[in-house]
């Protein structure tokens, strides 16, 4: 007993010789919360049985699916599609950045990070009973730089090479140059695909078909466009990790799809799946009479969301001409009216967004100084002035009626300035004779009512403004290949922001397609910024230089800043259990259970079938 723990205690601390650091874990700054003999994860019910269904609505980017390969940029991933794979390290949701080994048992890495070692554990298998090998990783690593989405492409741009060391031990060397603080982590997190099961399958091809993983669920039932399950594998090979004790307690998981909003939370209300999150407020302000609330069935829950609550907004496409001027961005902008907005149709639940990092001390506030005002400074000359003399920007307040008469004259006067000057049929023209246009796309009906108010303010002031509702695998295409004008997202970034932001704001990822940078933002200073938020050595450097970028950003103007809550709006019936900690940075569900007995009392009241 007092070897191994000496030995644990040993896994934690770095080597003397040549400052190598063999660890159980990795984070990004300071130490580790959880030593490596530890049980389970705080938040975790190791008690918790196993058993049941769960079923979720399917959302994201789209109201259908498919595709089972999400690594490609061909077709709409499917939902879910995480259950099925392992990653080489699981993270902590109690801690910012932290992440302890799952496929590997331990992580090595010099002072410079300029190489890692994962070891990976001899008893990890793939589904079909294959072991899980170095070779895998070096498979999955040169696949994802040559053929992957730019999502997951992002992890491993900055690797020079993957080589396998021994029958359990890879090492991954990085690119000269590159900033290596995040990257030990980064590539830790990369879901490791089976190299025997794409020798036959094309990796880029899109395809319906079950793949193969080693996560602790497989692919039960496909209906494209309508519904997936994932049933739990009953040889998961990682089940008693400390890392997964507490969780994975149901045996399937389903994804049930719909064409919108409303139809999806009928079917919510009669029980077709079991947990929704609310995000209109319209429906959570006047949605939930309905039978099965009334009888406590379903149950209500305001959970509170510990991590940057997400840039929402309206963004524009830089890359359109029209947009080139900040002056007219920055007058289309004040037409959107959010004060009125909120009382009027979201019943005063929400508050304007102002940062890229909402709700986090990531985000900029009041005047510069210190160490965020130092990195600013380098870059003075190509700055506005008012980054360094003016509080971090805010959009100003707007009045109580849809169209406030003091902001159009001030985006009245910006767009006259900009040489956009209003015609005979009240249009705006440039000297060119070209009218300034502005299309809205989205593929969600429940913004129509958000948006045509704004479209009519921007009318109201010269602008040939308008909605276009897409049908979703059309809008999909488009957003791929930046075919629009303006369109609405949301991004929640990390409280450790990293690599992640190259492909949201960097010059490199403007023009490739299925990149996160909607607008095509292409800014020497923002690059040089992002840079130097990968390169921080502590926290508080990295937070000082976020609120640089997220200052330089607010700025240019490249967004309208939409609405924000700092909370998860859950309703579900009334069948769960779960533990009496929640995460600070996730909603935990995935370490909720089943309580078989308030299943059998639903489905005694004819509620559950």
């Amino acid at each position: 007993m007092r070897l191994a723990l000496a030995f644990a205690l040993l896994l934690a601390l770095p080597a003397a010789a040549g400052e190598v650091t063999r660890s159980h874990g990795f984070s990004t700054f300071g130490e580790l919360k959880y030593p490596p003999d530890f049980k389970h994860f705080d938040y975790a019910n190791p008690d918790a049985p196993k058993g049941g269904t769960m079923s979720f609505r399917g959302t994201g980017a789209s109201t259908t699916f498919d595709s089972l390969n999400p690594f490609i940029l061909k077709g709409e991933p499917v939902q879910g599609y995480a259950h099925l794979y392992d990653t080489l390290m699981a993270r902590a949701y109690d801690e910012p950045d932290a992440v302890y080994g799952l496929l590997a048992e331990s992580i090595e890495y010099p002072e410079d990070r300029s190489w890692v070692i994962y070891t990976l554990r001899p008893e990890a298998r793939f589904a079909d009973g294959t072991p899980v090998t170095p070779d895998d990783v070096v498979f999955t690593i040169e696949a994802l730089q040559t053929m992957g989405n730019p999502l997951f492409r992002v992890a491993v741009e900055d690797v020079e090479k993957a080589e396998v060391l021994d029958e359990h031990r890879v090492k991954v060397t990085f690119k000269a140059g590159a900033s290596t603080r995040d990257l030990p982590g980064q590539v830790g997190e990369l879901y490791i695909l089976p190299r025997h099961y794409y020798d036959t399958v094309p990796f880029d091809r899109s395809s319906l078909d079950p793949p193969l993983g080693s996560g602790p669920y497989v692919v039960k039932d496909v209906q494209p466009g309508r519904t997936i399950t994932y049933c739990r594998n009953p040889d998961y090979w990682g089940a008693t990790l400390p890392v997964n004790v507490g969780a994975n307690n149901f045996d399937c998981i389903r994804y049930e799809y719909f064409a919108d909003n409303t139809a999806a939370f009928e079917a919510f209300k009669a029980g077709a799946y079991v947990f929704h999150e609310e995000y209109y407020s319209a429906l959570w302000a006047t949605g939930y009479d309905f039978p099965a609330l009334d009888k406590g069935w379903v149950k209500r829950d305001v959970i509170p969301d510990g991590r940057p609550s997400g840039a929402q907004g309206f963004w524009f496409n830089l890359r359109r001409p029209q947009f080139q001027d900040i002056r007219v961005r920055e007058a289309i902008g004040l037409m959107f009216n959010f004060e009125w907005s909120n009382e009027s149709l979201f019943y005063g639940l929400y508050e304007r967004t102002e940062s890229f990092w909402q709700g986090s001390d990531l985000a900029a506030e009041g005047l510069p100084e210190g160490e965020e005002l130092a990195t600013l400074e380098a870059f003075r000359d190509r700055l506005p002035p008012e980054i360094f003399t003016e509080p971090a920007y805010v959009p100003p307040a707007s009045g109580p009626r849809q169209l406030d008469r003091k902001m159009l004259r001030r985006a009245s006067d910006l767009l006259d300035a900009a040489g956009w000057e209003v015609g005979a049929d009240g249009l705006r023209r440039n000297a060119a004779g070209e009218v300034l246009r502005l299309e809205i796309a989205d593929d969600s009906p429940a913004f129509e009512r958000i948006v045509i108010p704004y479209v009519d303010n921007l009318r109201a002031a010269g602008i040939d403004a308008r909605f276009a509702l897409i049908d979703p695998a059309q809008f999909e295409a488009r957003r791929k290949t930046f075919d629009y004008d303006m369109t609405i997202g949301r991004f929640s970034l990390p409280l450790s922001p990293s690599i992640e932001l190259r492909t949201f704001y960097g010059s490199a990822s403007a023009d490739q397609p299925g990149s996160f940078n909607l607008t095509g933002l292409k800014d020497p200073v923002v690059d040089a910024l992002i840079a130097r938020i990968i390169a921080a050595e502590d926290r508080a450097t990295l937070t000082a230089r976020v609120h640089a970028l997220d200052r330089v950003l607010r700025a240019k103007q490249i967004w309208v800043p939409q609405w924000t809550k700092g909370t998860h709006w859950l309703a579900y019936w009334d069948i769960f259990g779960r533990p009496e900690i929640k995460p600070t940075y996730d909603r935990g569900v995935d370490f909720w259970w089943i309580d078989q007995a308030r299943l059998d009392a639903l489905k005694a009241a004819g509620a559950l079938r």
